[in-house]
């Protein structure tokens, strides 16, 4: 009789994917950020108080926290924060790109336009608007902080991700909306070292597009035909805030 719901009841039928990390006071975070950023479920109203029969706590913690949405304003001066981004904004369909086994042989391997080509060459053109995700099966190394890093013997950091080249074809040859990896940072390390700088980042950034760092499970969702959800506190101000994703998949 009513045609969403209806959608929604075949909807049940597929399959209902998480995409963001569970997260805790020990949780891993990018190392930047000042040691006591971070303090989850603290309880400030206990239970047996008086007043009321209930439980209340406080959670601190960065905009850029475990799986996390970063908006332009994050890395552009003046540019979109929060509330620019609307309900509208938060679904997307997804395309997943596998580099799995270019990064089994080098973990800085960073993803690039031939990667894209070669991933519509199996499953179409990226469409308009869609949210186009890195899958490296990095994630399996939450909640080790160093091997989320890459952390070598000599200090360095060594992780894969990103080229601007890519990026550049996702959002100029393509009109994607989004972009999502399941690394700490959207440069693969090797490229930011060559910049000196988050260029990558600062790329997407800049155009006033949207992104999803720390995601998971993307090895779980078909990498074409996914619809990506996401959800994030309405904070007005923010430049970036933790994120629940999911996706449903065939």
């Amino acid at each position: 009789m009513y045609k969403l719901w209806d959608a929604l009841e075949g909807a049940k039928k597929l399959k209902w994917v998480e995409l963001s990390h569970s997260m805790n006071n020990s949780s891993p975070y990018w190392a930047g950020i000042p040691e006591g950023s971070v303090e989850l479920s603290k309880t400030v109203f206990d239970w047996g108080n008086p007043m009321l029969e209930c439980l209340i706590q406080t959670f601190k913690f960065p905009g850029q926290f475990g799986t996390h949405i970063d908006f332009p304003g994050h890395f552009i001066k003046g540019a979109d924060l929060s509330e620019k981004f609307g309900v509208e904004n938060g679904v997307w369909p997804l395309c997943v790109i596998d580099i799995t086994p270019k990064v089994a042989k080098d973990p800085t391997y960073a993803a690039t336009s031939e990667d894209i080509k070669e991933y519509e060459a199996k499953y179409g053109p990226i469409p308009d608007g869609a949210f186009v995700a890195l899958r490296t099966d990095w994630y399996k190394n939450w909640p080790d902080m160093n091997k989320l890093s890459g952390i070598a013997e000599d200090g360095s950091e060594n992780f894969p991700g990103w080229s601007l080249d890519a990026l550049k074809y996702i959002y100029e040859v393509r009109n994607a909306a989004a972009n999502g990896h399941e690394a700490l940072d959207t440069d693969a390390s090797k490229e930011a070292a060559k910049a000196e700088d988050l260029a990558c980042e600062r790329y997407v950034l800049q155009q006033g597009k949207l992104q999803i760092e720390v995601m998971c499970n993307l090895d779980k969702v078909a990498p074409a035909g996914a619809v990506l959800f996401a959800a994030w506190p309405r904070f007005e101000g923010a430049t970036g805030l933790p994120v629940r994703v999911w996706a449903i998949t065939e």
